[in-house]
């Protein structure tokens, strides 16, 4: 046991005596240079993002328009339904009225299916509009990078302070811009 701990130690001797400074200062990277990109920003001031926000404004005020129509309609429905209610005696009147209250239940089931699915459809459309605008991005950024000299490119929201100079957001919107002026708000079949 005490000659492997003397050839480990004259092991680590010789090891450290052949590692130069030299060698050790060929190993020490460069600084890193970072950029700074806001992509809040660029979906919110960028053309394709405007683009698309007006479109899918549009489709969620009709969402939301569709809702109200369905809760008015209802609700004055399931108000008549209640007046209409014969006694608990009136067996004959009963089985009509209960019809009556299974179809109403049933077209209710059928409006939020409907109000689902087109929440879906919204939803996935936004993420559609987002990953076009990512993906038209990112070969932005590398540019922007090899511009630079940056060897990392990180979202604004994961800085705590940073200088002006390192945020890249103007640059990456105004190319962006030329690169992609419009998105589409549909989602291709199947996308959620």
């Amino acid at each position: 046991m005490k000659n492997l701990l003397k050839s480990a130690a004259f092991a680590a001797t010789l090891l450290a005596a052949s590692v130069s400074p030299v060698a050790v200062q060929a190993q020490t990277l460069p600084p890193a240079v970072i950029i700074v990109v806001n992509m809040d920003q660029v979906f919110n001031s960028s053309a394709a993002g405007k683009q698309a926000q007006a479109e899918l404004k549009a489709k969620i005020d009709a969402m939301q328009a569709r809702a109200n129509t369905l809760r008015t309609q209802f609700g004055a429905e399931e108000e008549a339904l209640a007046k209409s209610q014969p006694a608990p005696t009136n067996t004959a009147a009963r089985p009509a009225w209960e019809a009556k209250v299974r179809d109403f239940q049933s077209r209710q089931q059928t409006a939020q299916t409907e109000l689902s699915n087109r929440e879906k459809e919204f939803q996935a459309s936004r993420t559609y509009v987002l990953k076009q605008i990512t993906d038209a991005s990112n070969p932005i950024i590398s540019t922007l990078m090899r511009e630079r000299g940056a060897s990392i490119a990180m979202p604004e929201g994961a800085t705590l302070q940073h200088a002006a100079s390192i945020d890249v957001t103007n640059d990456l919107v105004a190319r962006l811009d030329k690169a992609l002026p419009r998105v589409s708000t549909t989602a291709p079949a199947g996308a959620k």
